[in-house]
C-alpha cells in the first residue's frame, strides 16, 4: 500500500555514525552571524532536505530534533513550526514510515554495565523511539517485539519522571490505536500527518551547508 504523498520513497537508511558525522559537519559549516533559531532552521533543512531525497536516517534525526524542541518550547507546535518552516514538522505519517523500516535486528541495545560502543552499522535510538518501532512490529506479528514492547511498557510508569521524550511514545501509540481502530483493524492504515498551525509567511529557502563526506568514524 502506497504511504501518504508527503512522505518521502525510502532510498536508503544511514546508520546514526554517518548521520551524526554530517550533522556536525552541517553544523560546522553554519554562518557564525546566525541567530540560533536561524541556525536551527538551517540545520534541520539540511536533514531534512536529505530525509526528502529518500534517506530515513536523517528522518530518524528530525522525528527526534521536533520532539527535542517541542519539549524546549513547552509543547508548543506552532512555535516549533514557526523555527522550523512551514510543512517541515515531522507529523505522524513520517514517523510511521520510518519507524516501520527501522532494521530492528541493528539496533543498538547495551545491556547494563556493557562498556561496547555501536557498531559503525547500528542504530542508536532515544528509548522513546525504540517503543515506536517495536509497537508497528508488534502489530504486524513480530513475537520478539512483542514481548520486549510488553517488558519496556511495565517499566513505562517509573522511567516517564526521568525522560521527557517518553511522552511522545505514548502520543505515537495513541495515534497508532486512533487511526487503527477507524480503519476496523483491517491491514495498515497511511494515518494522516499532525495537523500543522498555519503560518503567516514562508521563509526564505535557506541556503543548505556543502555535504561533506564522513571518511572515518570520530572518535
Amino acid at each position: 500500500m502506497p504511504g501518504p504523498s508527503d512522505v518521502p520513497a525510502q532510498k536508503e537508511f544511514s546508520p546514526s555514525m554517518r548521520v551524526d558525522l554530517l550533522i556536525s559537519d552541517w553544523r560546522a559549516a553554519l554562518p557564525v552571524e546566525a541567530s540560533m533559531e536561524e541556525k536551527e532552521r538551517l540545520l534541520y533543512g539540511s536533514a531534512w532536505e536529505a530525509y526528502q531525497e529518500g534517506d530515513y536516517g536523517f528522518g530518524l534525526w528530525c522525528w527526534h530534533e521536533c520532539d527535542r524542541l517541542s519539549n524546549n518550547l513547552n509543547g508548543n507546535i506552532r512555535e516549533v513550526t514557526r523555527i522550523l518552516g512551514p510543512g517541515r514538522y515531522f507529523g505522524f505519517s513520517h514517523r510511521k514510515a520510518v519507524a516501520a523500516s527501522v532494521p530492528v535486528e541493528r539496533i543498538y541495545r547495551p545491556r547494563k554495565g556493557d562498556m561496547s560502543t555501536p557498531r559503525p552499522d547500528a542504530f542508536v535510538l532515544p528509548h522513546y523511539q525504540v517503543l515506536c518501532v517495536y509497537l508497528l512490529r508488534a502489530e504486524a506479528g513480530d513475537k520478539t517485539s512483542k514481548a520486549l514492547l510488553e517488558i519496556a511498557l511495565g517499566e513505562l510508569e517509573d522511567l516517564r519522571r526521568n525522560d521527557a521524550f517518553l511522552k511522545h511514545f505514548e502520543t505515537f501509540r495513541d495515534l497508532w490505536n486512533r487511526t487503527k481502530n477507524s480503519d476496523g483493524g483491517a491491514g495498515p492504515v497511511s494515518a494522516p500527518s499532525t495537523p500543522e498551525p498555519p503560518v503567516a509567511a514562508a521563509p526564505v529557502a535557506a541556503p543548505r551547508p556543502a555535504r561533506r563526506k564522513a571518511s572515518r568514524a570520530r572518535p
